[in-house]
């Protein structure tokens, strides 16, 4: 896909007249041409030369993205290219204000001469107070302005010589004909005079018209001033956007900390951030660690902790401590390149539904000027006269507005794309921010989507020995692994050193280490072996029969399947005489997935849940998200067969998802969307990338979808009425009836506003706010029933139970907490304790309220509060 920029673009005839000319061209795909950026995007074999030459033979002028200046342009030319679009919006005005402002200086002189003294006897000088010398200084004064307004004449009749009228046609036909009108009375007041006759030639000063040639033109100027101006706010979020991209980079060079422009960052060098600076590419943090503010690239307010081994990125905020890092992407291949580059590309596409409007302009400026001349004819056949007729013809020209229908969809688009860009949502074309909005069916990947990916401990099962135990022998084999459940138990048995709840592990040993794979570990731990795995590894593993005995018992066998029920994974534990117990490994839900499948639902979509598991587990998970329909055990080629399964039913179906198994599924769908932490493969697959790995952001991109359509509708709805409505309003059709008849100056502001009026409709859509919701905990895994489980396993005995655990609410209240970063610390240090699920956590109300399943004294809250850097007053 090749892009151009095409100036002298004024209205949606014109737009249109560009896609027709080079959709003629041979090995041409597809064609879409954009008014409000100037650009055209271009699919097939064709050569650029060719492309180019359409588009000048059809009266305009085209370029290669990229390869001329925006400082060029000048007002009467569309805004260039895409990347500059948003900085000729504000040449376009200034170039637009300033004429404005001349022909509103000449225009009060011009009113004052025609209307002030012609109809009100305002006072002339005694050398002005003639009708010929009035009448001169009109003709003067309105020609200046034409003048100053030539580019509608200019672009006008260039557009009428290539068979391509337009809008500028249209203003310069009414303009054009009322001074030519004007210019004829004029010739016959000299007749006149010359005859003596200077009662005649006063009553002819109220034929000229010469001030309407010159309001049309000044009116049509006030509403591009508007537009122009308005066409600038539509890309606020993104210029803001782009003036946060870095200016310089503290680069390391020669062992010196160097002072380098940003742009001459390379691949591989490292460049230190201090606190303040912005972050000048995408990196990798080798030293240091600090908070890093992000809501340019994701939305989100709250910094995030940066340390070694976290990746940076272009344009988000150093606040607080030194980080020296490691460029991996710079200039036009980082995240926030990558940004400005899909907003640009989806503002540059056409959404389906401006075909509509596409259609409609190509055609509309040609029966307007026919409309305008049999108007014009049926009024003088009727006896009106030739001035009163002319009048109406004038009028029927100048209140038409393509640009309402041409400005329709591009202005929502932009707008609603930057709205996306600012809160993270990337919509890589028109299409797809239109369709998003019109789907059926969500189907949800679980791993990485819903769930956060990333397994952890859920609950410890002792048998023969306690949970300290069990955790410490578990822990310990487990660090040699790089297995996603062996990293849940290693960082649980970390947390547990670090809170001083289990031994250091100084004095263990780890021997004979062995991996087993799909089945379990083994290795001596002290001496002693020890083997961890599912069950059917350790009943092959040499062990005592009365340890083998326990395992295949229906007391562990109902635990196992208790455990699998609440989608966890079970990892039994045993030495060679005893059965160390069990543990429970799950990978959790997003903290909002519930609520985020909720609000899909409350938007009439459907949603599956999609995923490789058994299919026990994956209800499970699906129970827990409020999900009803699940497809399990799905093979990664699966997934594309089910998304086609679905569209073949006649849905538009969305697809989400993180993995490379997800990509031909994500380009299947309808609607791919894909989430930022995600592989590179699965985000080039998808049609809509999510910054942040917010999964709420699913509905919040369907919601945007649904404004953006209703606004579009909504303009295209006053398009299509004003004109329908204006239109014969200006040939007089309701003068018979209500005694409506319209000035063609009255009709020029009309105009002027139709399309200022569409174009702050779609602005509107920056006021679009998502709707609130409050995250519900963590839900995954019922505490109740594992606590049960542990209890009688501490006993050594394992026997099903209908025992209830009593669950309880207490309110610690903590100093220390001075913002939501302290607020997330707090928060994920109370969830890492046993039997605790932490709810509202306020730095403002000094306060964290948490639910416990066992008795936890003001001790262990004290040990865990202290340890994360606060101080704990009191239990509640």
């Amino acid at each position: 896909m090749e892009k151009y920029c095409v100036t002298g673009m004024s209205c949606a005839a014109c737009s249109a007249r560009v896609e027709k000319a080079v959709k003629k061209l041979n090995n041409v795909d597809d064609v879409s041409v954009n008014l409000l950026t100037g650009s055209m995007t271009v699919e097939g074999s064709v050569s650029a030369k060719e492309v180019i030459s359409a588009v000048e033979k059809a009266g305009y002028g085209a370029y290669i993205d990229g390869t001329e200046a925006a400082a060029v342009l000048t007002d009467s030319d569309s805004p260039s290219t895409s990347h500059t679009v948003f900085f000729s919006a504000d040449a376009e005005t200034k170039g637009v204000r300033n004429r404005l402002i001349s022909s509103v200086c000449l225009l009060l002189p011009l009113m004052y001469f025609s209307m002030g003294h012609n109809m009100w006897d305002a006072p002339l000088p005694p050398f002005l107070n003639n009708p010929m010398a009035n009448a001169i200084i009109q003709m003067i004064l309105s020609f200046t302005i034409m003048w100053i307004n030539r580019k509608f004449f200019v672009n006008g009749f260039r557009g009428a010589i290539h068979l391509a009228p337009n809008m500028d046609t249209l203003v310069a036909m009414g303009s054009g004909i009322s001074f030519l009108w004007s210019f004829a009375v004029l010739i016959h007041m000299t007749d006149v005079i010359s005859t003596g006759n200077h009662e005649a030639a006063h009553t002819l000063l109220h034929s000229l018209y010469f001030e309407s040639a010159a309001m049309i033109l000044t009116l049509i100027t006030v509403g591009k001033m508007l537009e122009a101006y308005s066409k600038g706010r539509t890309t606020d979020a993104l210029k803001n956007l782009m003036k946060l991209a870095p200016d310089t980079a503290r680069v390391i060079r020669k062992g010196s900390e160097v002072e380098i422009p940003a742009s001459e960052l390379l691949v591989g060098e490292l460049f230190r951030v201090r606190p303040g600076d912005k972050v000048p590419a995408d990196g990798l943090v080798i030293e240091g660690g600090s908070a890093v503010d992000e809501s340019s690239l994701t939305g989100e307010s709250i910094p995030v902790e940066k340390a070694a081994g976290d990746t940076v990125y272009t344009a988000t905020i150093n606040q607080t401590g030194i980080m020296l890092c490691k460029a991996l992407k710079v200039g036009d291949n980082t995240s926030f390149a990558q940004i400005i580059r899909m907003v640009n590309d989806a503002s540059a596409t056409k959404a389906p539904i401006a075909k509509i409007a596409d259609k409609v302009a190509g055609i509309f400026v040609p029966s307007v000027i026919g409309i305008a001349l049999i108007v014009t004819g049926i009024h003088f056949l009727l006896g009106a006269g030739i001035e009163a007729s002319i009048t109406y013809g004038i009028a029927v020209l100048v209140i038409s507005c393509p640009c309402a229908l041409g400005l329709a969809t591009p202005v929502a688009i932009m707008v609603g794309s930057g709205v996306g860009a600012k809160c993270g949502i990337l919509y890589k074309n028109a299409t797809v921010l239109e369709n998003t909005g019109k789907a059926d069916i969500v189907v949800l990947d679980k791993t990485g989507t819903i769930t956060s990916g990333i397994p952890k401990v859920i609950g410890l099962y002792p048998m023969d020995t306690d949970e300290k135990t069990l955790l410490t022998y578990a822990g310990t084999l487990e660090q040699g692994s790089e297995h996603p459940l062996a990293k849940a138990i290693t960082a649980k048995y970390e947390d547990a050193r670090k809170m001083n709840s289990i031994p250091s592990g100084n004095d263990i040993s780890l021997t004979d280490f062995a991996v087993h794979p799909g089945n379990g570990l083994s290795a001596s731990v002290n001496g002693e072996k020890v083997f961890g795995g599912n069950k059917k590894y350790l009943l092959s593993c040499a062990l005592s029969n009365d340890i083998r005995s326990t395992i295949e018992s229906e007391q562990v066998s109902a635990v196992l399947t208790e455990i699998s029920e609440n989608g966890a994974t079970p990892v039994l534990f045993a030495t060679g005489n005893s059965f160390l117990g069990i543990i429970g490994i799950a990978d959790t839900l997003k903290p909002d997935a519930k609520d985020a499948i909720k609000r899909l639902k409350d938007m009439k979509l459907r949603v599956i849940m999609l995923s490789g598991d058994n299919e026990r587990t994956a209800k499970a998970i699906a129970s827990k998200a409020g999900i009803d329909e699940v497809i399990a055990e799905v093979l990664p080629d699966g997934k594309q067969s089910v998304v086609q399964r679905l569209q073949d039913e006649g849905n538009k179906v969305i697809m989400v998802g993180d993995g490379i198994n997800d990509a031909p599924a994500l380009t299947a769908a309808d609607v791919g969307i894909a989430v930022h932490s995600g592989t590179d493969i699965a985000m080039d697959a998808a049609q809509i990338v999510l910054m942040k790995q917010d999964v709420m952001d699913i509905p919040n991109a369907v919601y945007l979808s649904k404004k953006v359509i209703r606004n579009i509708y909504e303009n295209l709805f006053w398009a299509f009425c004003y004109n329908i409505i204006g239109i014969p309003l200006a040939a007089g059709v309701f003068e018979p009836i209500f005694g409506w008849r319209l000035n063609p100056m009255f009709g020029a502001a009309a105009m002027s506003f139709s399309s200022f009026f569409v174009v702050c409709n779609a602005l509107r859509l920056n006021l679009v706010r998502f709707p609130k919701v409050t995250s519900t905990p963590d839900e995954n895994v019922s505490s109740t029933t594992f606590a049960d489980i542990a209890k009688n396993a501490s006993e050594n005995t394992i026997t099903s139970t209908n025992k209830e655990i009593t669950t309880m609410e207490k309110t610690l209240t903590i100093e220390g907490m001075m913002c939501p970063m302290c607020e997330k610390h707090m928060r994920e240090a109370l969830d890492a304790m046993d039997g605790v699920s932490a709810g509202k956590v306020s730095h403002e109300e000094k306060c964290a309220v948490v639910t416990v399943d066992r008795e936890i004294s003001k001790e262990e809250f004290e040990k865990v509060v202290s340890a994360t850097g606060y101080k704990l007053i009191d239990v509640q």
